[in-house]
């Protein structure tokens, strides 16, 4: 099963290139598509993003919502994302219903805080999902407990991939989470990799597919978009990724999957 993971798209209006990368992306097939949040950056820009998102509308489609879906991005200075206190300063407020009707109307599952069984393409998929762990919004109370046995996948999903959310996905045996946020870092070293994640996630995970504990993958999009107030992406190209999901042996538990990334720097500003 090919599943495609977007995230922090972070539209604002008049980003044409961006849109026209997005749409380039149903040509990718994809059997599902997971958008794990932080569409927006500005009041007006829930039209863009649903004419981006095209004829992926169509396909099979899950998502949560994270900060920048509710807020719009405020100016701070970037050195405070190196010694992260945990306050958080709410911007304008966005258009987050628009977005929600735009998306389920087309078809797409909204997952905040839901559990759902669902088939895709014969392929049987236990998913729920928590609201924004950033801003504390998460309640995973409302979908704990542990994930059917009979199905197929089982798939947790949250905008940001904060260790107390991942840890109880893994305990309900969710087979793989799927999470956005940290952009990738955003600005990254040479050798060295991110500075930060933006959450208390470790550098290791910032992106891409990783373990988290014994039977439960990760995978953290290094995301589309940036702040408006923060614009730049250092060694860190902005990506989409289709994940190929290939069954394991019913004693190995986690699906193989193999990734492609489609990345550009210039053509998603």
């Amino acid at each position: 099963m090919r599943v495609l993971h977007l995230s922090d798209i972070h539209m604002r209006p008049g980003q044409r290139r961006k849109q026209a990368w997005l749409r380039d992306l149903a040509g990718w097939e994809p059997d599902l598509v997971v958008n794990t949040g932080d569409n927006l950056s500005h009041p007006k820009a829930v039209p863009a993003v649903v004419q981006a998102l095209g004829d992926l509308l169509s396909v099979p489609g899950l998502f949560v919502f994270g900060s920048n879906d509710y807020f719009a991005p405020t100016p701070k200075n970037p050195a405070k994302y190196l010694y992260d206190k945990g306050f958080r300063t709410h911007g304008t407020p966005l258009p987050w219903q628009d977005l929600r009707a735009a998306f389920t109307e087309r078809g797409w599952l909204d997952m905040t805080h839901t559990r759902r069984e669902l088939e895709v393409g014969g392929v049987t998929i236990a998913v729920a999902g928590v609201d924004d762990p950033h801003i504390d919004r998460d309640r995973y109370d409302t979908v704990a407990g542990p994930a059917s046995a009979a199905a197929n996948l089982r798939l947790g999903l949250t905008h940001s991939p904060y260790t107390r959310v991942l840890d109880r996905f893994a305990a309900d045996g969710y087979q793989l989470i799927m999470a956005g946020h940290t952009h990738g870092g955003q600005l990254c070293l040479p050798f060295y990799g991110a500075l930060v994640t933006n959450c208390d996630l470790d550098r290791s995970r910032v992106k891409g597919a990783s373990r988290w504990g014994a039977d439960t993958a990760l995978h953290v999009s290094a995301g589309i978009g940036t702040s408006p107030y923060a614009p730049v992406r250092f060694c860190c190209r902005p990506e989409a990724t289709l994940l190929t999901l290939i069954a394991a042996p019913p004693a190995a538990g986690i699906p193989a999957a193999r990734s492609d990334s489609r990345t550009t720097a210039s053509s998603v500003r």
